[in-house]
């Protein structure tokens, strides 16, 4: 069948003619066609950015929040099912944790720490020119005492006195050390000598109280 796209064309054309001034209803039926196309174009473009687009962001939402609600359930599972393993666990950190607590020495016991550090440079035939405890520097569960220490002696004993610190019963570090000669030969050894001990009560008080403190400070800087 020879399709005549000219003639059809003209008729197509001819049906777009004189139409204004005509209801909508009396109009060819190309012309409706094309205007219902048109009308429901602008309605779905109008529901898609007026409705549908809150509601595709609302979907995207709720289904990251699934993923995530999921990743929780999987992990308590797991939990659960290795509780025991968990508590067992548990019990070995308070242990490890109560052995690193006897490490560190009370307030009283000070004393008798910085004595064992003189003690160790002494037993070893070192020379202080220098044993100066400074200010306690108090962390959130643990307090922080250094000592500005300066010690001559041979290179063997100063690494002997390195040695014996290591091995205290309490906790002592060595830090920012320095070894320089001296005009008789002998070595001097400058460092900061860290000690710890852990917080009494009324201590543990005192920064638990700052610790709310700050943390109210910070809630109230936050709110508008």
């Amino acid at each position: 069948m020879n399709i005549d796209l000219k003639q059809l064309g003209a008729e197509l054309s001819s049906q777009f003619q004189d139409l204004q001034g005509r209801p909508p209803g009396l109009w060819p039926l190309a012309p409706r066609l094309l205007c219902a196309a048109g009308v429901m174009a602008a309605v779905i473009v109008a529901g898609y950015f007026g409705y549908w687009s809150g509601q595709f962001d609302t979907q995207e939402e709720l289904a990251s929040k699934e993923s995530s609600l999921r990743d929780e359930y999987r992990s308590k599972i797991a939990q659960a099912v290795n509780l025991e393993a968990l508590q067992a666990q548990k019990i070995q950190v308070d242990q490890s944790v109560e052995r690193l607590e006897k490490q560190l020495p009370s307030k009283a016991e000070m004393a008798a720490l910085l004595s064992d550090i003189n003690q160790a440079g002494v037993g070893r035939g070192l020379q202080f020119k220098l044993f100066r405890p400074d200010q306690v520097v108090v962390r959130d569960y643990y307090a922080e005492l250094p000592i500005a220490i300066e010690l001559s002696g041979s290179y063997h004993d100063l690494g002997a006195f390195a040695a014996d610190m290591a091995h205290l019963p309490r906790i002592v570090t060595l830090n920012n050390m320095r070894l320089k000669t001296d005009k008789d030969g002998s070595l001097t050894l400058e460092a900061i000598a860290k000690t710890f001990r852990y917080l009494d009560q009324e201590e543990l008080a005192t920064q638990k109280a700052a610790r709310l403190k700050a943390k109210k400070n910070k809630k109230a800087e936050g709110t508008p």
